[in-house]
């Protein structure tokens, strides 16, 4: 397989196939050297696709089944083997495909891929990460939802695995790493945090010691290192936010005739404004830790969301992710053992 290759589960996510092969369409046009593999049920996609655009670079795989996004993950992996999902973790597995993308259920789309593909050598969970804006450029954040309960050597696992995720797609040598607590000073936080804390402080990263919420958009930081439930309310709370000022602000601009005015005066700003904060070109997950390349697509994604998550699958294919992640984390568990005192 010389050529680079996607595989898209099309049926999963809020809108499915409405949705995934648009983009799909798009992300062709944007590429010369990338073919994509559109894995679902074969009739719905086809009737999508213009006439003559099938070929080397687009082609259906069929899968009979969809996941749903409410169900259970355990039920997904015993009962789903032939869901567009599942196929297209498979092509990974494979090597048909050199990543896949989904929209799908997420608790279902981990425990597919962490059961098909399996985790790199010395990675004990995976984790979601996702880059959020910043006043400086943006902010790497995980877990996001993956490991709801942690140990510090998950926390130290997830920070080795985020920084070099950055370093490779962001080209920063040393990113700033923070371990996210409920204030700087040492003596704060829980046991997993405070062990995580040492680990990280006798490591070879960047580490910049504890971080706070406000942090992650500071732009003080680069990775920014958490739990999965601390870290997926940090982010729903973000978009939350966004959408509530984007509300008001054309809540206020559409008052009157005179604040309608102000809006058009003001129009470049906020289309500056909008495209900074626009979710859509964020959008896009990485599941770091597994032995192939998975990328989540929020479940509500439109046609611009997906495709940029795509175009994410696209760099961390050409970053080689998953083994400049098995050699970082290798490289710290041996400087770790060195520096452990002879008992």
């Amino acid at each position: 397989m010389d050529r680079l290759t996607i595989a898209l589960d099309v049926m999963g996510g809020d809108h499915g196939p409405q949705v995934v092969v648009p983009a799909a369409l798009n992300f062709l046009r944007a590429t010369q050297d990338v073919a994509l593999i559109l894995v679902g049920k074969e009739e719905e996609i086809t009737k999508l696709i213009p006439a003559g655009v099938l070929g080397d670079r687009l082609s259906i795989r069929h899968a009979t089944q969809e996941v749903a996004m409410n169900e259970l993950p355990s039920k997904a992996l015993r009962q789903k083997k032939d869901s567009s999902m599942r196929v297209a973790i498979d092509l990974v597995k494979s090597g048909e495909a050199h990543a896949c993308v989904s929209a799908g259920n997420t608790g279902a789309l981990m425990a597919t891929a962490r059961f098909v593909l399996k985790t790199l050598p010395n990675i004990d969970r995976p984790a979601i990460m996702t880059s959020v804006p910043s006043m400086t450029g943006s902010t790497h954040l995980l877990d996001l939802g993956a490991n709801v309960d942690c140990t510090a050597q998950h926390l130290f696992q997830f920070a080795v695995m985020g920084s070099e995720t950055v370093t490779a797609v962001e080209g920063l040598a040393a990113p700033k790493v923070g371990l996210l607590n409920v204030g700087a000073e040492e003596i704060k936080g829980n046991e997993q945090v405070k062990g995580a804390h040492e680990l990280l402080a006798r490591s070879s990263l960047n580490y910049i010691g504890y971080v706070e919420g406000d942090d992650i958009y500071l732009g003080v930081v680069d990775v920014v290192v958490t739990d999965g439930f601390v870290g997926n309310v940090a982010l729903k709370s973000s978009e939350g936010l966004a959408k509530m000022v984007r509300h008001f602000l054309t809540e206020n601009f559409n008052r009157n005739w005179l604040t309608r005015l102000s809006a058009l005066a003001a129009m470049p700003v906020l289309k500056r404004f909008r495209r900074k904060f626009d979710p859509r070109r964020y959008n896009g997950a990485s599941l770091l830790g597994l032995r192939g390349i998975v990328i989540k697509s929020h479940g509500s994604a439109d046609v611009l969301a997906f495709e940029n998550a795509i175009h994410i699958a696209e760099k961390e294919i050409h970053c080689n992710i998953p083994e400049r992640i098995a050699h970082r984390v290798g490289g710290q568990l041996d400087a770790e053992r060195q520096q452990r005192p002879i008992a």
